[in-house]
């Protein structure tokens, strides 16, 4: 504002012939103006210069031309350069630097050429143009044909020769300037080490991180921070760490580089430390860690630093507004995403295909897949991965009419696009299909991954079909992925529920790796199929030996175990344990386990007094467990009294009402008997069939 007051009280001086002010003042304005960006008063003053006279004095004139050079007015340069003749070298320099900028690199090389004197800046500015739009064998050719053999000039060319990616090239260019006796400033070193980093090669990295230190740039913010980049190239994650440590200053870019590390590396907690700690963040300092608490499956902590950084008044980056609307997908915040998606059509961005892709995930996960397809309609250029995306959406909220039809409209499909379908049907329970369409993908010529394979695993262990789970473990031996996790786990998994114990056991005993899933899978499968005790010193075997740190689901097995094998004492004390030595909290489940111990072993009164003492409603399956430990021990008092509160959950299930008629008719109390069988009719409760089923071609 006082600019512009300033620039009004100017343009109404009238000058008179002795009035040399505004040439000081004009050249002051025009400086001010270069910077401010305001073009407007910089034509205004331009015309005013013009009808004093003034723009024809070459001082004045230079102004007028770095003025819209820097303002990237290029009409009112050529018009500048067509009314005044008069320029230096620095003005010519100039104009090479602006037509390179524009992109016109014949131009500048032509104005290059007629050049009647050049200087260094000369050949620096053509040589580093050519470089930058690709035409590296002309570059060179002038660089060899230069007189002027600086650091900057040496520099300019390997810079240059890295910026398209010729690595190699850049250090023979590196090694030849040493030869000339130049010394390396910062920014060839940077860029040497750069170089390195693109060839992955250890040991030249290791020679030129000595040259650093002997020409005194170890210390160096910008060469440091390239040996950090280096170094995590390279996977030399404890040298990165101490440059990182060992540097007197650092920048946000030294510490987003140690962030992105421990990101990659999975050190979620340590990478928040350095979050923490960063004295200066940038908006890829929120992003990375945004992003991993988005992908590590602590979605809050990615909403709560979305937050923060909006509130510090920093823009998110695609990237980052990628990865909260991913977040909020599994938060299932719907209107929270809305503002997002809104944000973004604001600034833009919704045709971006990373983000109509999340928003097309977190629309379906919030169980909104009309609003799914609409942006993924409204995507003007779809690839494979926003296919795939409204496939997986239609397919998790159970619309397989919809996921197939789409599915056979993909135009390139990946291994992505057929496990979208798959894992629909399997979910689903639309077993058939699936291996039909696994049979398909297999014709197709796509080759199926862990998760395909962990998929159809499932689907074979859901309906026990042992012959489809070998001829998948065939396949899984042929492709070489038998090692992996997640494959064993499954296999594991399906041969424990498809009643193969030997051969789960086999398969976990030769998987190299094992998570907590891997763990579990195996000691729940041998307390399912009567192996308890086994089941027992699995874990306690787990315990001793690895690391894994034991979940509910895996103390869930256990106490199931203990049930089946009536080991009291033990299942208590691993009930006791669950808060005080895991950190786990029991739930339901784990006090129907308990109620069934102690009601198996006869303690009936310990047992309705776990059921009566749970910190929340108990579920049928307590009530179930103490009155078939009733029935089995002839206790009719509390199994009227267990029976009466399971009559809650009679729409839930009838057993309750099937043993308590079991408990009568072992008494030959067959009135009752048959009054409980008319309370079932009335209800429409219907006893659940026991089944059996066997294999024939397949």
């Amino acid at each position: 504002m006082k600019l512009k007051v300033a620039l009004k009280t100017l343009l109404t001086i009238k000058p008179t012939e002795n009035f040399k002010g505004p040439k000081e003042i004009c050249s002051s304005f025009l400086k001010i103006l270069k910077k401010s960006g305001c073009i407007a008063q910089g034509r205004a003053l331009h015309g005013v210069l013009f009808k004093m006279g003034l723009s024809s004095e070459r001082y004045i004139a230079v102004k007028i031309l770095i003025m819209y050079l820097n303002l990237r007015k290029f009409r009112e340069v050529d018009q500048v350069v067509s009314d005044y003749d008069g320029f230096d070298i620095v003005v010519y320099n100039c104009l090479l630097f602006a037509k390179v900028q524009r992109g016109l690199v014949d131009e500048a090389r032509l104005l290059f050429d007629k050049m009647p004197e050049r200087n260094e800046v000369s050949w620096t500015v053509l040589i580093s143009g050519l470089m930058k739009y690709g035409r590296v064998q002309e570059s060179m050719w002038y660089f060899e044909r230069n007189s002027f053999h600086s650091v900057v000039y040496w520099t300019a060319a390997i810079s240059g020769l890295i910026q398209n990616w010729l690595h190699l090239d850049a250090l023979k260019l590196f090694r030849r300037m040493l030869q000339h006796g130049v010394m390396p400033n910062k920014v060839s070193l940077t860029s040497v080490v750069k170089a390195c980093a693109g060839l992955g090669d250890c040991g030249l990295s290791m020679s030129v991180l000595g040259l650093l230190l002997k020409v005194g740039y170890g210390k160096n913010l910008s060469v440091c921070n390239s040996l950090i980049t280096l170094s995590l190239k390279l996977g030399k994650i404890d040298i990165a760490r101490m440059i990182f440590d060992r540097m007197e200053k650092r920048d946000v870019f030294s510490w987003t580089a140690i962030l992105d590390m421990y990101v990659q590396l999975g050190y979620l907690s340590e990478a928040r430390r350095v979050f923490d700690a960063m004295p200066q963040r940038n908006e890829v300092s929120w992003s990375v860690m945004i992003a991993r608490y988005s992908q590590s499956g602590c979605p809050e902590q990615a909403a709560i630093l979305f937050q923060q950084m909006v509130q510090e008044g920093l823009n998110p980056t695609v990237s980052c507004l990628s990865s909260i609307i991913t977040a909020l997908g599994s938060l299932k915040a719907l209107q929270a995403g809305m503002n997002i998606h809104g944000h973004a059509v604001k600034v833009g961005l919704e045709s971006d295909i990373f983000i109509s892709s999340s928003l097309i995930n977190f629309y379906c996960k919030c169980r909104k897949t009309e609003d799914g397809r609409s942006v993924f309609d409204s995507t003007p250029h779809k690839n494979v991965v926003s296919w795939n995306s409204m496939v997986a959406g239609y397919s998790l909220n159970g619309q397989l009419a919809w996921a197939k039809e789409l599915f056979g409209l993909i135009p390139e499909k990946n291994t992505v696009s057929w496990n979208a379908i798959l894992t629909g049907y399997v979910e689903n329970g639309h077993y058939d299909d699936a291996f039909d369409v696994f049979g398909r993908m297999l014709l197709a010529g796509d080759i199926p991954n862990n998760t395909t394979f962990a998929t159809m695993l499932c689907a074979c262990a859901t309906i026990a079909s042992l012959e489809k789970g070998k001829q998948l473990h065939g396949k899984i031996i042929k492709l070489g992925v038998q090692d992996d996790v997640f494959t064993g786990t499954a296999l594991v998994d399906m041969y424990a529920k498809s009643g193969d114990v030997e051969s789960s056991k086999l398969v976990f005993n030769r998987m190299p790796e094992k998570n907590e899933i891997s763990w579990t899978a195996m000691i729940q499968g041998l307390a399912e199929n009567g192996f308890a005790e086994e089941s027992i010193l699995l874990f306690e075997e787990m315990e001793r030996k690895s690391s894994i740190v034991p979940n509910e689901l895996m103390l869930l097995a256990v106490l199931s175990a203990c049930s089946h094998c009536r080991l009291v004492n033990k299942g208590l004390w691993y009930f006791n344990a669950m808060e005080r030595v895991y950190g786990i909290k029991p739930k339901g489940r784990h006090y129907t386990c308990i109620v069934d111990l102690l009601s198996r072993s006869g303690q009936l009164s310990e047992a309705e007094n776990i059921v009566k003492s749970m910190p929340f409603q108990p579920e049928a399956d307590a009530w179930a467990a103490l009155l078939s430990g009733c029935n089995t021990y002839k206790d009719k008092d509390t199994a009227e009294r267990t029976a009466k509160m399971l009559s809650e959950f009679a729409e839930q299930s009838p057993t309750g009402y099937v043993l308590l008629s079991n408990l009568y008719a072992s008494d030959g109390r067959w009135t009752e008997v048959s009054n409980i069988w008319e309370l079932m009719k009335e209800q429409k409760l219907n006893k659940s069939r026991g089944r059996s089923w066997i294999e024939v071609r397949n």
